[in-house]
């Protein structure tokens, strides 16, 4: 697998009497209330302010990957992203932006035309959940994408499930012939691992490689593995 190092920005609700609140609870209810688009800035912001912190540490260079929301995928968002670089001095390589096929389904012609202005900037593109949605081929082949997410719940059987094989293998030979790099999620063990690699599969996230960590972690983390 590829040697691109990457961090998945993840958000949770810490709340007072109940703890640590999954996004699948919270971000619904975001997205109903109209509160998504502050919420998802805030998410952007601290984001890369973090990277910024980060560079100012001298640790190495690594993709921030942040989950984009249906309601944040407008006309304004490439300048308002690009703003956000210029403010913390960060390269556009340092970020890749991830949106699920129901997110595209849902108005395909600006979706394709908004992540294409995007991605013009050096902003990495991924489809995430992929297998889940409903979007056709012919439409994903015109999608201006740089990688393709195999989902978690395909990844679990591997390697023993044989649709789960069937399914693996085909996304990673589809997203060769589209030019698409392929990352499979939530890789938890050495033979789904081996598995991948085998099936030419570029990279991988899951908790074989770390689970969720607070920023002076992944830090540490990233010191240890790039031997800084």
């Amino acid at each position: 697998m590829a040697a691109w190092w990457a961090a998945k920005v993840l958000v949770r609700w810490k709340h007072p009497l109940k703890g640590l609140i999954s996004p699948d609870v919270f971000i619904p209810l975001a997205e109903e209330t109209g509160l998504i688009l502050p919420l998802g800035n805030w998410i952007l912001r601290t984001a890369l302010a973090q990277a910024r912190s980060w560079k100012d540490q001298q640790l190495p260079d690594f993709t921030l990957a942040i989950n984009l929301s249906t309601a944040q995928l407008n006309a304004g968002l490439p300048r308002q992203i690009a703003a956000m670089l210029r403010s913390y001095e960060l390269a556009p390589g340092r970020l890749e932006l991830e949106v699920t096929e129901t997110l595209l389904m849902t108005a395909p012609e600006e979706s394709t035309r908004v992540l294409g202005e995007l991605k013009k900037t050096g902003i990495r593109i991924a489809l995430d959940d992929f297998g889940t949605g409903y979007s056709s081929l012919a439409y994903l082949s015109r999608l201006p994408l740089d990688v393709l997410k195999i989902d978690k719940s395909f990844v679990d059987g591997l390697p023993d499930r044989q649709d789960d094989v069937v399914i693996a293998r085909l996304i990673i030979r589809m997203a060769a012939q589209l030019g698409m790099i392929t990352l499979a999620e939530g890789v938890e063990n050495e033979a789904q691992l081996r598995f991948l690699k085998e099936a030419g599969c570029h990279l991988m996230q899951g908790y074989l490689k770390a689970r969720p960590l607070p920023p002076e972690e992944v830090a540490a983390l990233v010191s240890k593995i790039q031997g800084v």
